[in-house]
Protein backbone atom coordinates (compact mmCIF):
# COMPACT_ATOMS: atom_id res chain seq x y z
CA UNK A 1 0.00 0.00 0.00
CA UNK A 2 1.43 3.59 -0.88
CA UNK A 3 2.13 5.85 1.88
CA UNK A 4 1.96 9.43 2.32
CA UNK A 5 3.29 12.01 4.73
CA UNK A 6 -0.57 12.18 5.96
CA UNK A 7 -1.35 11.76 9.51
CA UNK A 8 -4.81 11.05 10.75
CA UNK A 9 -6.28 10.83 14.50
CA UNK A 10 -9.68 9.48 14.90
CA UNK A 11 -12.41 11.64 17.02
CA UNK A 12 -14.20 10.86 20.37
CA UNK A 13 -17.01 13.68 19.86
CA UNK A 14 -19.03 15.29 17.69
CA UNK A 15 -18.96 18.79 16.22
CA UNK A 16 -20.42 21.20 13.18
CA UNK A 17 -18.71 21.25 9.95
CA UNK A 18 -16.80 24.44 9.55
CA UNK A 19 -15.66 25.80 6.06
CA UNK A 20 -12.18 25.32 6.13
CA UNK A 21 -13.18 21.41 7.38
CA UNK A 22 -12.72 17.91 4.84
CA UNK A 23 -15.48 16.13 4.19
CA UNK A 24 -16.43 12.91 2.51
CA UNK A 25 -19.02 11.71 1.09
CA UNK A 26 -21.32 8.17 1.63
CA UNK A 27 -23.97 6.24 -0.25
CA UNK A 28 -24.75 2.94 -0.42
CA UNK A 29 -21.46 1.65 0.94
CA UNK A 30 -19.36 3.84 -1.58
CA UNK A 31 -17.39 6.38 -1.25
CA UNK A 32 -17.86 9.57 -3.77
CA UNK A 33 -14.73 10.52 -5.23
CA UNK A 34 -14.80 13.88 -7.33
CA UNK A 35 -12.21 14.50 -9.85
CA UNK A 36 -9.79 12.08 -8.56
CA UNK A 37 -10.30 13.01 -4.65
CA UNK A 38 -12.37 11.29 -1.84
CA UNK A 39 -11.38 14.64 0.49
CA UNK A 40 -13.45 17.47 -0.31
CA UNK A 41 -14.48 21.12 0.59
CA UNK A 42 -18.05 21.36 3.21
CA UNK A 43 -19.72 23.73 0.00
CA UNK A 44 -18.72 21.49 -3.05
CA UNK A 45 -22.08 18.54 -1.00
CA UNK A 46 -24.59 21.20 -1.98
CA UNK A 47 -24.02 20.19 -5.84
CA UNK A 48 -23.90 16.57 -5.02
CA UNK A 49 -26.90 15.39 -2.98
CA UNK A 50 -28.92 15.81 -0.01
CA UNK A 51 -27.44 15.32 3.35
CA UNK A 52 -28.82 12.22 5.16
CA UNK A 53 -26.61 12.43 8.40
CA UNK A 54 -22.97 13.82 9.28
CA UNK A 55 -20.32 12.39 11.56
CA UNK A 56 -16.89 13.64 13.08
CA UNK A 57 -14.36 11.44 11.91
CA UNK A 58 -11.28 13.00 13.27
CA UNK A 59 -8.08 14.96 12.15
CA UNK A 60 -6.12 14.75 8.99
CA UNK A 61 -3.11 16.88 9.25
CA UNK A 62 -4.96 18.48 12.13
CA UNK A 63 -7.52 19.45 10.11
CA UNK A 64 -11.00 18.47 10.96
CA UNK A 65 -12.69 15.10 8.55
CA UNK A 66 -16.70 14.50 8.91
CA UNK A 67 -18.62 11.69 7.01
CA UNK A 68 -21.81 13.08 4.84
CA UNK A 69 -24.03 10.64 4.34
CA UNK A 70 -26.22 11.14 0.73
CA UNK A 71 -29.98 10.27 1.04
CA UNK A 72 -29.31 11.09 -2.99
CA UNK A 73 -27.04 12.00 -5.56
CA UNK A 74 -26.48 14.14 -8.68
CA UNK A 75 -24.99 13.13 -11.71
CA UNK A 76 -21.82 15.17 -12.01
CA UNK A 77 -19.09 14.87 -14.32
CA UNK A 78 -15.54 13.58 -12.79
CA UNK A 79 -18.33 11.47 -10.11
CA UNK A 80 -17.33 8.27 -9.40
CA UNK A 81 -18.29 5.85 -6.43
CA UNK A 82 -16.08 3.39 -5.12
CA UNK A 83 -16.72 0.45 -2.72
CA UNK A 84 -14.29 0.52 0.08
CA UNK A 85 -13.04 -3.05 -0.01
CA UNK A 86 -12.03 -2.04 -3.89
CA UNK A 87 -9.91 0.53 -2.59
CA UNK A 88 -7.39 -1.78 -0.46
CA UNK A 89 -3.64 -0.86 -1.90
CA UNK A 90 -5.02 1.44 -3.63
CA UNK A 91 -5.10 4.89 -1.93
CA UNK A 92 -2.87 5.63 1.00
CA UNK A 93 -2.68 4.30 4.46
CA UNK A 94 -4.34 7.42 6.07
CA UNK A 95 -6.90 7.91 3.80
CA UNK A 96 -7.58 4.33 4.08
CA UNK A 97 -7.78 4.51 7.78
CA UNK A 98 -9.99 7.16 7.36
CA UNK A 99 -12.47 6.20 5.49
CA UNK A 100 -12.67 3.05 6.83
CA UNK A 101 -13.53 4.21 10.28
CA UNK A 102 -16.41 5.77 8.22
CA UNK A 103 -17.93 3.35 7.02
CA UNK A 104 -17.50 1.48 10.47
CA UNK A 105 -19.51 4.68 11.95
CA UNK A 106 -21.92 4.68 9.54
CA UNK A 107 -22.81 1.28 10.25
CA UNK A 108 -23.05 1.57 13.94
CA UNK A 109 -24.60 4.92 13.62
CA UNK A 110 -27.77 3.68 11.32
CA UNK A 111 -28.50 0.60 13.41
CA UNK A 112 -28.87 2.52 16.34
CA UNK A 113 -31.15 4.79 15.73
CA UNK A 114 -33.53 3.87 18.09
CA UNK A 115 -33.04 2.65 21.76
CA UNK A 116 -32.69 -1.41 22.12
CA UNK A 117 -33.73 -1.42 25.88
CA UNK A 118 -37.23 1.17 25.15
CA UNK A 119 -37.34 1.62 21.47
CA UNK A 120 -37.59 5.74 21.66
CA UNK A 121 -35.43 7.47 19.07
CA UNK A 122 -31.53 7.60 20.10
CA UNK A 123 -29.23 10.90 19.34
CA UNK A 124 -25.43 11.89 19.40
CA UNK A 125 -23.90 13.05 22.47
CA UNK A 126 -21.91 16.06 21.87
CA UNK A 127 -18.96 14.88 24.54
CA UNK A 128 -18.33 11.67 23.23
CA UNK A 129 -18.98 9.30 20.69
CA UNK A 130 -22.05 7.59 21.66
CA UNK A 131 -26.04 7.26 20.54
CA UNK A 132 -27.95 8.02 23.97
CA UNK A 133 -31.90 7.21 24.58
CA UNK A 134 -33.19 10.59 25.85
CA UNK A 135 -35.95 8.22 27.41
CA UNK A 136 -34.36 5.60 29.32
CA UNK A 137 -30.50 7.33 29.08
CA UNK A 138 -29.08 3.98 27.80
CA UNK A 139 -25.59 4.97 25.53
CA UNK A 140 -24.58 2.82 22.90
CA UNK A 141 -20.73 3.34 21.84
CA UNK A 142 -19.44 1.71 18.90
CA UNK A 143 -18.37 -1.91 19.31
CA UNK A 144 -15.68 -4.41 17.76
CA UNK A 145 -15.52 -7.90 16.95
CA UNK A 146 -12.21 -9.00 18.34
CA UNK A 147 -10.63 -11.60 16.09
CA UNK A 148 -7.85 -13.98 15.18
CA UNK A 149 -5.87 -14.13 12.19
CA UNK A 150 -3.21 -16.98 11.61
CA UNK A 151 -0.26 -18.16 9.43
CA UNK A 152 0.66 -21.45 10.21
CA UNK A 153 3.68 -22.67 8.92
CA UNK A 154 5.71 -25.86 8.89
CA UNK A 155 9.22 -25.98 7.75
CA UNK A 156 9.82 -24.18 3.93
CA UNK A 157 5.72 -24.20 3.71
CA UNK A 158 2.35 -22.52 5.12
CA UNK A 159 -1.31 -23.67 5.47
CA UNK A 160 -3.41 -21.22 3.24
CA UNK A 161 -6.92 -22.09 2.85
CA UNK A 162 -9.91 -21.12 0.70
CA UNK A 163 -13.74 -20.66 2.05
CA UNK A 164 -16.61 -21.24 -0.46
CA UNK A 165 -16.75 -17.63 -1.04
CA UNK A 166 -13.32 -17.01 -2.29
CA UNK A 167 -12.98 -16.06 -6.12
CA UNK A 168 -11.74 -19.19 -8.03
CA UNK A 169 -7.73 -19.67 -7.02
CA UNK A 170 -7.91 -17.25 -4.00
CA UNK A 171 -6.31 -18.52 -0.65
CA UNK A 172 -5.82 -16.94 2.84
CA UNK A 173 -4.99 -17.63 6.22
CA UNK A 174 -7.18 -18.80 8.72
CA UNK A 175 -9.18 -16.52 10.68
CA UNK A 176 -12.10 -16.61 13.30
CA UNK A 177 -14.25 -14.22 16.19
CA UNK A 178 -13.02 -14.78 19.94
CA UNK A 179 -15.89 -15.92 21.92
CA UNK A 180 -17.08 -14.58 25.19
CA UNK A 181 -15.27 -15.84 28.28
CA UNK A 182 -12.45 -17.16 25.36
CA UNK A 183 -8.62 -16.04 25.61
CA UNK A 184 -7.18 -15.15 22.51
CA UNK A 185 -4.59 -18.17 22.43
CA UNK A 186 -8.14 -20.18 23.20
CA UNK A 187 -9.94 -19.00 20.42
CA UNK A 188 -6.43 -19.36 17.69
CA UNK A 189 -6.41 -23.31 18.95
CA UNK A 190 -10.17 -23.55 19.04
CA UNK A 191 -10.62 -21.93 15.14
CA UNK A 192 -7.31 -23.73 14.05
CA UNK A 193 -8.87 -27.30 15.41
CA UNK A 194 -12.53 -26.41 14.34
CA UNK A 195 -11.68 -25.57 10.80
CA UNK A 196 -8.97 -27.84 9.68
CA UNK A 197 -8.45 -30.50 12.64
CA UNK A 198 -4.63 -29.07 13.45
CA UNK A 199 -2.70 -29.01 16.92
CA UNK A 200 -0.12 -25.75 16.48
CA UNK A 201 1.95 -24.28 19.21
CA UNK A 202 5.03 -21.59 19.42
CA UNK A 203 1.85 -18.77 19.35
CA UNK A 204 3.95 -15.72 17.71
CA UNK A 205 1.70 -12.17 18.27
CA UNK A 206 2.62 -9.88 15.63
CA UNK A 207 0.21 -7.06 15.31
CA UNK A 208 -3.15 -6.29 14.45
CA UNK A 209 -5.11 -4.35 12.04
CA UNK A 210 -8.59 -2.39 12.06
CA UNK A 211 -10.70 -4.30 9.37
CA UNK A 212 -13.86 -2.15 8.83
CA UNK A 213 -15.84 -5.19 7.08
CA UNK A 214 -17.88 -4.12 9.31
CA UNK A 215 -16.40 -3.95 12.44
CA UNK A 216 -13.49 -6.54 13.16
CA UNK A 217 -10.25 -6.01 15.11
CA UNK A 218 -7.88 -8.68 13.40
CA UNK A 219 -5.06 -9.63 15.91
CA UNK A 220 -2.19 -11.28 13.67
CA UNK A 221 -0.49 -14.73 14.87
CA UNK A 222 2.01 -16.80 13.33
CA UNK A 223 1.80 -20.52 14.65
CA UNK A 224 3.88 -23.55 14.10
CA UNK A 225 2.30 -27.40 13.10
CA UNK A 226 2.26 -29.85 15.73
CA UNK A 227 0.24 -32.52 14.55
CA UNK A 228 -3.10 -33.96 12.81
CA UNK A 229 -4.12 -34.42 9.24
CA UNK A 230 -5.82 -31.53 7.21
CA UNK A 231 -9.72 -32.14 7.76
CA UNK A 232 -11.71 -28.70 6.20
CA UNK A 233 -14.50 -27.71 8.34
CA UNK A 234 -18.12 -28.81 6.24
CA UNK A 235 -19.73 -25.03 5.14
CA UNK A 236 -16.52 -23.08 6.22
CA UNK A 237 -13.32 -24.17 4.40
CA UNK A 238 -13.87 -25.29 0.61
CA UNK A 239 -10.22 -26.43 0.59
CA UNK A 240 -7.48 -26.20 2.63
CA UNK A 241 -3.31 -27.23 1.77
CA UNK A 242 0.38 -26.67 2.68
CA UNK A 243 1.49 -24.66 -0.02
CA UNK A 244 5.68 -24.39 -0.22
CA UNK A 245 6.43 -21.00 0.01
CA UNK A 246 8.36 -20.56 -3.23
CA UNK A 247 4.81 -21.89 -5.15
CA UNK A 248 2.19 -19.50 -3.73
CA UNK A 249 -1.63 -19.42 -4.78
CA UNK A 250 -3.61 -16.59 -4.88
CA UNK A 251 -3.02 -14.68 -2.16
CA UNK A 252 -4.65 -11.48 -0.46
CA UNK A 253 -3.16 -8.19 -1.95
CA UNK A 254 -0.99 -5.71 -0.31
CA UNK A 255 -2.87 -3.74 2.82
CA UNK A 256 -4.26 -6.42 4.25
CA UNK A 257 -3.15 -8.03 7.43
CA UNK A 258 -3.41 -12.01 5.71
CA UNK A 259 -1.26 -10.95 3.46
CA UNK A 260 1.07 -9.11 5.70
CA UNK A 261 1.44 -12.18 7.39
CA UNK A 262 2.90 -14.06 4.47
CA UNK A 263 5.10 -11.29 4.02
CA UNK A 264 6.66 -11.43 7.14
CA UNK A 265 7.44 -15.13 7.27
CA UNK A 266 8.66 -14.81 3.70
CA UNK A 267 11.00 -11.72 5.37
CA UNK A 268 12.30 -13.91 7.81
CA UNK A 269 12.86 -17.04 5.50
CA UNK A 270 15.42 -14.77 3.61
CA UNK A 271 16.58 -12.69 6.70
CA UNK A 272 14.89 -9.63 5.62
CA UNK A 273 13.46 -6.88 7.84
CA UNK A 274 9.86 -7.13 8.91
CA UNK A 275 7.06 -5.37 6.97
CA UNK A 276 5.55 -2.72 8.76
CA UNK A 277 1.91 -3.48 9.97
CA UNK A 278 -0.59 -1.91 7.42
CA UNK A 279 -2.95 0.68 8.32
Amino acid sequence: MSTSNRRFVPATRTARIEDKDWVVIYQEEQFGMLQGRFLHEPDTVRFLGNVEHQLLLGHLDEKPCHLLRLSDTASLPGLTWHPLRGLIGQIDDDLFRLLGLAQQLDAWYDSHRFCGRCSAPMQPRGEERAMECAECDLRQYPKLAPCIIVLITRGNEVLLARAPHFRSGFFSTLAGFIEPGESVEECLHREVMEEVGLEVDQLEYLGSQNWPFPNSLMMGFHARYVSGDIVPQPGEIEEADWWPVDQLPGIPPQGTISRWLIDCHLARLGGHPLPSVPA
